[in-house]
């Protein structure tokens, strides 16, 4: 845009209008500029501002002339009809066609800066060497590898490298107000890139920090807020008095009512409020909502945290080193306690207190519970409550992200290949427990935690319906793709899978599932510099996200294959109706169960605090409804119905 110096009646009329300047030299306008729109302001250094010709409305439903009223500006960039008014000092910045900027103390970018990107971030242990380097297009996945593959030192530095360069390219010494963003009633804003369509309104203090917004997912700071050193991505949301230090905030990630996090990072649809984290890796969906909660020193993803739920990091003598982790599902009690290090297996509930470190990865879908000061898993128990069959349903379906792309990549269902090794781990590691002691034994001990002898050979039953059901579900998929009816055989092309598909161990990146080696080959190829940016590490993982159904019919095929001793070429009509029906009957037992666990919330001792003045369970009817009437309930009957219509359909079809 081509700028000129201001004509002689425009300069009288600024100075009539109260305006002031250095050197009026330096003061340069675009052709249209209407000079009535700039009242009451200082300028220093060189400025140059365009056309304002045009009314803004704000959220209040309040229409503003754009322009220019009482502010100081010092070298600044204003586009088209933007909106600054009671701006104390706003300095070295482009704000862009229809910003708004109102009754803020301090706006300046001071030196050259990257807005945090480059900023490393202690996560995962307190006393460092896994730190992550922040950069705006941070995933959970590259996270993931910079935190746990710090023995590979040639993977760190060349990731180190790409990010740093990266970084780099970022650095400036004049920062930017999106367009159509909008910044009010707020204190020092020093050093931050406010993206297109982000909202900040009444933060006390930002430095450092980048809103990566945009018009489908813009992001919003809110009041009390104090941040330094922040990235925050798209369609994310800090308020409500957050006190944020070296953190990364991923896409849909709600923070506030007072959250304190430091050296965390916070990926897609976390949630943070009234708790405190440090050094916290919170994977996709970390979730903890209430006071007197403390995580610290962990790795997790998909939790729920219980109220004043406390880790600790107690056991150093040379510092804070150790470290936990949660894997994906696990859940914790009200006032649940871990002292690190521990590790919890997947969709484990996590009940009372446990000072004494232990591996419970081993056992997933498990309550630990303490009794008598020990640590006591019950195995496989979790499978069948409400609360882990409605969180993994409920995920999918509460994904924030709603900008064009998602940079976590994220696996949803339930059951799958890590999770199923997971189990038939357990499955055999149960099998030699319960070899290897004596009936008179009461309690079996492994890795610091403690087993009933008698609930080895009971929970195993249970973890063999949850592989039933994952044979019978990935075998319903692969046959609705195909072209039906069909015979048996004329399906064996649909049915065969790429041997270079099939891996025996799995891994879960931070919500990523993918098999180990091709995770493996993924570091070689970062060791080698095949990325040369980070966007070319993120397509890689993005293509073994795409690949993800393959590689899991692989293995599922595979395990089929196994179990009933029968290569896939092999199958006929009558092997494959068994797997089918066995999944039917499993998933349907497996619902029954669930609806089961789910009446106790409609039972006698639901209804206490019902019926205040008489008639509680009319009353307790007319608030809650009935059973049947339950949706989540309605649907898990649903589901029978949908299940048994399908095998049949599928049977029928291949017969």
């Amino acid at each position: 845009m081509t700028h000129r110096n201001l004509k002689n009646d425009e300069l009288a009329i600024l100075k009539e209008n109260g305006c002031l300047a250095e050197n009026w030299d330096h003061v340069l306008v675009s052709e249209g500029f209407q000079p009535d729109r700039v009242r009451n302001v200082y300028f220093s250094g060189r400025n140059t501002l365009g056309v304002f010709d045009s009314t803004i409305d704000l959220e209040e439903g309040e229409s503003v002339r754009c322009g220019i009223y009482n502010s100081t500006l010092h070298g600044t960039v204003i586009e088209d009809n933007a909106f600054i008014a009671s701006v104390q000092f706003l300095s070295r910045y482009k704000v862009e066609e229809g910003a708004v900027i109102r009754n803020v103390g301090t706006i300046a970018v001071s030196g050259e800066t990257a807005f945090g990107n480059g900023t490393e971030i202690s996560v995962l242990n307190e006393a460092g060497g896994r730190e992550v380097m922040m950069y705006d297009r941070l995933t959970a996945q590259v996270a993931a590898i910079m935190a746990t593959t710090r023995h590979d030192d040639q993977v760190i530095k060349n990731l180190q490298e790409m990010i740093r360069k990266y970084a780099e390219g970022k650095r400036a010494d004049r920062g930017v107000i999106g367009r159509r963003a909008e910044v009010r009633d707020s204190g020092v804003l020093r050093n931050i890139h406010v993206g297109p369509y982000a909202r900040v309104s009444n933060a006390r203090h930002l430095e450092e920090v980048s809103l990566v917004s945009s018009r489908q997912a813009p992001v919003k700071v809110g009041a009390g807020v104090i941040a330094r050193n922040v990235i925050i991505q798209s369609g994310s949301s800090v308020d409500t008095g957050a006190l944020l230090k070296n953190c990364f905030v991923g896409q849909g990630v709600q923070i506030g009512k007072q959250f304190s996090a430091e050296e965390c990072a916070f990926f897609a649809n976390s949630e943070g409020f009234h708790g405190e984290a440090v050094s916290l890796f919170a994977g996709p969906y970390t979730v903890s909502h209430h006071k007197s909660s403390l995580l610290i020193a962990g790795m997790c993803s998909f939790i729920n945290v219980g109220s004043g739920t406390n880790q600790s990091n107690h056991m150093y003598k040379l510092g804070p080193l150790h470290q936990g982790i949660l894997e994906r599902g696990v859940k914790t009690g009200s006032f649940s306690y871990m002292g690190w290090p521990s590790h919890i297996g997947a969709y484990t509930a996590v009940i009372g207190k446990h000072p004494n470190s232990f591996d419970a990865s081993d056992f997933p879908f498990s309550y630990i519970n303490e009794m008598g000061g020990r640590s006591v898993v019950t195995p496989a128990m979790n499978l069948f409550t409400v609360g882990t069959r409605r969180d993994s349903e409920k995920w999918a379906a509460r994904d924030r992200r709603t900008g064009d792309v998602k940079h976590d990549l994220i696996h949803f269902g339930l059951f799958n290949p890590y999770i199923i090794n997971r189990v038939l781990s357990a499955m055999a590691l149960m099998e030699r427990l319960r070899e290897g002691v004596s009936k008179e034994q009461v309690i079996v001990h492994h890795k610091g935690i403690h087993i009933k002898r008698l609930l080895l050979k009971t929970c195993a039953r249970y973890y063999e319906m949850a592989v039933k059901i994952y044979m019978g579900q990935e075998l319903i998929r692969r046959l609705e793709a195909a072209s039906l009816p069909a015979k048996a055989k004329k399906l064996i092309p649909v049915l065969q899978y790429d041997p270079g598909k099939k891996h025996d161990e799995w891994l879960d990146v931070s919500g990523l599932l993918v098999p180990a080696k091709v995770y493996r080959k993924l570091l070689g190829n970062i060791a080698s510099g095949v990325y040369w940016k980070p966007q070319d590490l993120e397509k890689a993982l993005g293509d073994i996200h795409k690949d993800y159904d393959e590689y899991a019919w692989a293995h599922c095929a595979a395990l089929i294959e196994e179990r009933y001793g029968v290569p896939v070429d092999e199958w006929d009509a009558e092997l494959i109706g068994k797997v089918l029906a066995d999944g039917r009957d499993q998933n349907i037992k497996f619902n029954n169960m669930i609806y089961h666990d789910a009446k106790k919330e409609f039972d006698p001792t639901a209804q206490i605090g019902y019926g205040v003045f008489g008639e509680p369970e009319e009353d307790f009817r007319a608030v809650r409804g009935g059973l049947d009437e339950n949706k989540f309930v309605a649907g898990l009957m649903k589901e029978n119905e949908e299940i048994a219509a399908k095998v049949e359909k599928l049977l029928g079809a291949i017969s």
